[in-house]
């Protein structure tokens, strides 16, 4: 299958071709006949399937560039994602003579009421700059003819579902609707009943699960200690695209400036930094200027960064399935990736509940030729803690790579003991050790 067989002009051929794409992925094959249709749209894809182009591509065909009100409006939640659709965008309204802009939070008002004033035909916006703009009187949503809903799972998860049912109270009734999500829950499934017209529904399982594509490893470790572990595992290794996770904005900027202290080219990006410096700090990291992007959980999903090696958490996540979105920045597009974790005593029992979720048990790994000092508890290898997706005891799956020999150079299989003197029986089965 190629473009020309989904039904795409030939001024988008171009675009396609002047982008780099060629041969479709699974959703834009199965997505964009449907949408050029005029069909609403349901789509339960990942970020990093090509679901952007899926949905931009035949929207431009849908809708004309002339002068008058915006006629597609794209919404989503982050700040980061809204540039990454425009980009795309962007890209492909050059040979379309589209007109495009994105309006986001953080930032000042007057560069985006000019851009909306000029006359767009395609607008990306997060819900509540939108709504900013619209209660100025400076964004006009009479004329729009489609509507996408990007990330619409990750839309609700960040408090905006009233921002978006005030959205779409603004909209035209008689419109094309695309909803792409990465799960369904409930209240998904809910705004698709009562808002979509008989949707086509386009599911794209992703290319490979993060069980099977990533080698996941926790390191024990004492927490006076994660920062001088965390250099030395980037260092020894030579580690050179790596996204590490800290649970708070505090900490995200002390560790990118402990990094950057050892020599370790590292930017921080959290919900505390200006617009401009988010950018920067993701701009750096795509093009290769850091090593290291430390980041809150803003960024577990959605941000699409390629060839990412290794993800590392600096702290053990809140919930599973923080955990789940966080390694998943790693082994995109079919290709393999690693996933470290840095354990301290306190987060066991976080430990446990990610376990219990994914399925399997992550195995523990020592980093050769580090001086452990403070007291660590290294996990009982034979833990009863997991179980299948069914719900029936397993200690037969394990975390794939568990040893640390993850492409990285690794460490060394912990053998459930402490490496060194003063071992005694830890809390919850864990043995535990100050070296």
């Amino acid at each position: 299958m190629s473009f020309d067989n989904l039904g795409l002009e030939p001024r988008l051929l171009e675009a396609v071709a002047s982008m780099g794409y060629t041969t479709p992925t699974p959703i834009q094959r199965d997505a964009i006949p449907v949408v050029l249709a005029g069909r609403d749209v349901v789509g339960c894809a990942q970020t990093g399937t090509g679901k952007t182009a899926a949905f931009v591509l035949p929207l431009l065909q849908r809708i004309p560039a002339r002068p008058g009100g915006i006629r597609a409006l794209i919404v989503t939640p982050t700040r980061e994602l809204a540039l990454q659709i425009d980009e795309v965008a962007r890209s492909a309204a050059r040979s379309t003579r589209h007109r495009t802009s994105v309006v986001y939070g953080g930032v000042g008002y007057e560069p985006q009421r000019r851009a909306l004033k000029r006359g767009v035909d395609v607008l990306v916006a997060t819900p509540g700059r939108l709504l900013d703009l619209v209660g100025r009187g400076d964004a006009d949503l009479s004329h729009v003819e489609i509507l996408v809903l990007d990330e619409a799972d990750r839309m609700l998860d960040m408090g905006f579902a009233p921002d978006v049912k005030r959205i779409m109270a603004l909209l035209p009734e008689r419109r094309q609707n695309l909803l792409f999500s990465a799960t369904m829950p409930k209240e998904i499934l809910k705004l698709i009943d009562s808002t979509l017209d008989d949707p086509a529904h386009v599911s794209v399982a992703p290319v490979t699960t993060p069980i099977e594509a990533i080698a996941q490893s926790i390191y024990p470790v004492g927490g006076q200690q994660k920062g001088d572990l965390l250099k030395q595992l980037i260092s020894d290794h030579d580690l050179s695209r790596v996204l590490v996770f800290t649970r708070t904005k505090h900490r995200a900027d002390r560790v990118a400036r402990q990094l950057e202290r050892s020599g370790i080219r590292s930017a921080a990006i959290h919900g505390n930094r200006s617009q401009a410096q988010r950018q920067k700090a993701l701009d750096g990291f795509k093009r290769g200027h850091s090593r290291v992007l430390v980041a809150t959980d803003i960024v577990a999903r959605g941000i699409d960064v390629d060839n990412i090696t290794h993800v590392i958490n600096f702290d053990v996540p809140n919930t599973p399935e923080d955990y789940v979105h966080r390694i998943g920045r790693t082994a995109r597009a079919g290709r393999t990736g690693s996933a470290f974790t840095l354990l301290a005593p306190e987060e066991h029992d976080s430990l446990r509940d990610i376990e219990y979720t994914i399925g399997a048990i992550i195995d523990c790994a020592d980093h050769d030729g580090f001086a452990y000092r403070d007291a660590r508890i290294v996990p009982d290898p034979d833990r009863d803690t997991v179980r299948t997706r069914r719900g029936n005891p397993s200690h037969s799956q394990r975390g794939r790579g568990g040893n640390g020999s993850t492409g990285a150079g690794g460490g060394k299989k912990s053998s459930g003991r402490a490496r060194s003197r003063g071992r005694g029986r830890g809390p919850r089965g864990g043995r535990s050790a100050a070296a």
